[in-house]
Formats: structure tokens, C-alpha cells, sequence
């Protein structure tokens, strides 16, 4: 079996790229891991030879003090000159405070949690053998575990993903322990008031104009099933929505798949408002029953297969990941130019809508006129890429949030139009 050949990676570029993944969806030259230049073998070109012997520095890749905002700041005065004291340089002019100061970060260690023991002094009469306890010092507060600790246990489990046990071993070792039974117990009492909460952004959720949804299996103790439930799996949807400007993230575990936790949500979307688009891959379980949506699937899933048979088929996915990696660069110039959803849609059919129409006629050729065998990776490649051409080309229909573009997006997609080459 032929091996991928080893691609180096720049850890400061690779760095910014997982920054900018936090804020926005990543183009397609950032995907460095499936990037078309990392998968193909470039193409043939004419050495070079350098102009200088000088190398291009990289970046120190260390953060500006400006970003540590959640440090503790301390103002260090100079201990012996003030604003407008002589200068002790030239004797001439006067010194005055700059609008920036020197900086200087300095980090300390310190236990997730910190436990602190307060030793109340006891007094015994020697006579009547009564006992005096000195009073709790206000800054104890009331509860054995803050607000504060509550939420540093919930940012370590469900923020950075630090199972109880694994916290409970470093509180212990340094010396202030914490079972993870009590973990569970106090993150169990404190979610209970959230539970209102989840069910507004459950509602608001269901209202918007694209969700996307996925699944993920997942591992558990134990999972009450009902009588005589076969299931077996136990999984965690994700179920992403976007309302408005605001993007609301859903995590549901238990025995249902995606498509049925997305059901439960859009059950409660308002009547009067239309289907949304449906982001997910081409997986039966991901679709919803009882509830109509607009599936489009994912390009981005389509391509990956074309990847993993690269080093099989080199010149014919070459053409398709470079086809598509043109679709990508049009949509990211979209982005970048900020543009209306019309403008949006106009620049797609424009731009993308002639791309995907050739990369159409091409596929269909390929097992048509038996250039490619069905059954090889590439064939079968394609026809995932065939089969679900429609929910693969919806974004050249629909524009985002207007009804009627809803409702001709619908009737075209239910005639098959999206599939045709002519579309």
C-alpha cells in the first residue's frame, strides 16, 4: 500500500489558522490538512534559482501583552523620577509619562480549585469547661464550594473537556482533594437552574434560517432505556443554528441520532415561518421525520473522498479538487467582500453555478463513456458526488432569509432541476 508522503507543517501558521477557525469557518487554502498543493504532487515546473541567499524570517509566534486581558494587572512606579522632573540625562529638558507603559508578563502556577482552611481559635474554661469558637471571617462565605468553583469545575469538564477522575487525581496530588462524585453532584445542582435557559434556546433555535446537524457516538456509565428498546448506541447530536446574527449551539445525549434530536427542536418553530436549510452529510439518520426542511449537503465531505483515493487516480482528482477548490475561493471572496444575500446568490450562479455545471457534464462522462469503473474509489467517489447533486448545489438557489426564494428553491428541488446539467 502506498504511503502519504510526510508534509511539514508551520506550528506559528497552523497557530493562526486555529485562531481564525474560533472566529469564522475556515477557507479552503486553510485547510492545511487536505489542502489540494498537500495532497497532489505539484506540478512540473522550471527550477529557479534564488535571487539572494537571504531567508525569509518567521514569526516568534508569542503573543502581544495586550492579550493578556484576564491577567492581573500591577502598576510599577519608577522609584525616583516623576512627570515633569528635570532629566537626570541631559539636565536640559523635562521627563514626562508615556501613553504605553513597559509591559512585562510573569506567570505563576496554581490548582484549578484552591481550597483554603480557616483555624478557628477554640477557648476552654478550665472551670465550667464551656467552649468558645471565634466567629467565621466574612470572606469564607457561606458554601463549602463558590460560584467561582462551580464554574471552574464546568469550564474544566465541559470547557476543555477534563474528565472528574482525571481532575480529582491533580486536586489531589496537590494536596487539595475533590471526588469526582462531588464533582457530579455539585455540576448536577447547579445545571438544574439552567434548565430554563436551555429550553428558550432550544426554542429560539427552532426559529432559524439554517441548522446544521451532526452525530458523534458517545461513551456513558449507564443509559435508562425504555422497554423493549433495541438500541444499543448512545450518541451526541450537535445541532447548529443560525438566527438572526446569533449562532446557537445545541449538545443532546442519549439514544437518539441527529435527524431525530433536530425533529424534537423544529417542532417547535412557528408556523408561519418556512423550512430552514438543513446543513448535514448524506446520512439517513440525519434526516428528520415530521418536519420538512431544505437538506443541502455538504461539498466539503464530497471532496474528502476524493482525497483519500488521490495517490490512485492522481490526474482525475486533480481536476476535481482544483475545480472545487475555485468553488471554494469564490465562496470565500464572497465572505471577504461582505456582500448581501442577493449579491451573494448572484455572484454564486455567476461564478460557482458554470463550475459545478462542467464538474457535472465531467463526472457523468467519466462512468458514462466508462472512463472510470464504477466500482474502482474514484467511481464511487463520483457517484456520491452524483447521487446527491442537488442538496450539493442548493446554495445556488436559495437566498438567505426570503421567503420566496424559500418557496422556488422547494419547487425546483422537488423537480429534480438541481440535478440536471443544464441547471
Amino acid at each position: 500500500m502506498t504511503r502519504r508522503p510526510r508534509v511539514d507543517v508551520d506550528l506559528d501558521e497552523l497557530d493562526q489558522i486555529i485562531d481564525r477557525g474560533q472566529q469564522a469557518p475556515l477557507s479552503e487554502a486553510e485547510r492545511s490538512t487536505e489542502r489540494t498543493s498537500a495532497v497532489l504532487p505539484p506540478h512540473p515546473a522550471p527550477a529557479e534559482a534564488p535571487e539572494n541567499n537571504q531567508t525569509v524570517p518567521t514569526g516568534h509566534g508569542r503573543n502581544p501583552s495586550a492579550a493578556y486581558h484576564g491577567a492581573s494587572q500591577v502598576g510599577v512606579a519608577h522609584p525616583t523620577l516623576h512627570s515633569g522632573d528635570i532629566c537626570p540625562e541631559c539636565r536640559r529638558g523635562k521627563v514626562y509619562r508615556q501613553k504605553e507603559p513597559a509591559r512585562l508578563v510573569r506567570f505563576v502556577g496554581q490548582a484549578p480549585l484552591e481550597a483554603t482552611v480557616f483555624e478557628r481559635e477554640r477557648l476552654r474554661c478550665n472551670a465550667c469547661g464551656e467552649v468558645f469558637t471565634a466567629e467565621e471571617p466574612e470572606t469564607a462565605g457561606a458554601a463549602k464550594y463558590d460560584e467561582t468553583a462551580l464554574a471552574m469545575i464546568a469550564v474544566m469538564k465541559y470547557g476543555t473537556g477534563m474528565p472528574f477522575k482525571r481532575l480529582e487525581r491533580l486536586q489531589s496530588q496537590l494536596g487539595m482533594p475533590l471526588p469526582a462524585a462531588t464533582q457530579w453532584e455539585l455540576m448536577a445542582a447547579a445545571a438544574e437552574p439552567l434548565g430554563v435557559a436551555l429550553e428558550e434556546l432550544i426554542r429560539q433555535a427552532a426559529q432559524g434560517r439554517v441548522l446544521h446537524n451532526d452525530d458523534t457516538s458517545m461513551r456513558i456509565l449507564r443509559l435508562i432505556r425504555e422497554p423493549g428498546d433495541k438500541r444499543t448506541g448512545t450518541f451526541t447530536s450537535g445541532i447548529v443554528s443560525l438566527v438572526g446574527a446569533w449562532t446557537i449551539a445545541l449538545f443532546l445525549t442519549g439514544k437518539k441520532h441527529a435527524g431525530e434530536n433536530i425533529a424534537e427542536v423544529l417542532k417547535q418553530r412557528a408556523h408561519d415561518l418556512p423550512p430552514p436549510i438543513q446543513m448535514c452529510d448524506a446520512l439517513s439518520r440525519n434526516t428528520p421525520k415530521g418536519v420538512e426542511t431544505l437538506i443541502a449537503n455538504c461539498l466539503a465531505l464530497g471532496r474528502r473522498q476524493l482525497v483519500e483515493v488521490v495517490d490512485h487516480f492522481p490526474e482525475e482528482c486533480r481536476y476535481v479538487l482544483e475545480t472545487l477548490g475555485a468553488v471554494f475561493h469564490n465562496d470565500a471572496v464572497t465572505r471577504e467582500q461582505a456582500l448581501s444575500a442577493e449579491d451573494r446568490l448572484h455572484y454564486h450562479q455567476e461564478h460557482r453555478g458554470p463550475l459545478m455545471q462542467k464538474l457535472h457534464q465531467w463526472m457523468e462522462a467519466q462512468l458514462a463513456e466508462h472512463k472510470t469503473e464504477p466500482n474502482s474509489g474514484l467511481g464511487k467517489a463520483i457517484s456520491y458526488l452524483l447521487n446527491h447533486w442537488r442538496k450539493l448545489t442548493l446554495f445556488l438557489l436559495l437566498i438567505k432569509g426570503e421567503a420566496q426564494a424559500v418557496k422556488t428553491a422547494r419547487r425546483e428541488y422537488r423537480g429534480g432541476a438541481l440535478g440536471r446539467t443544464d441547471s
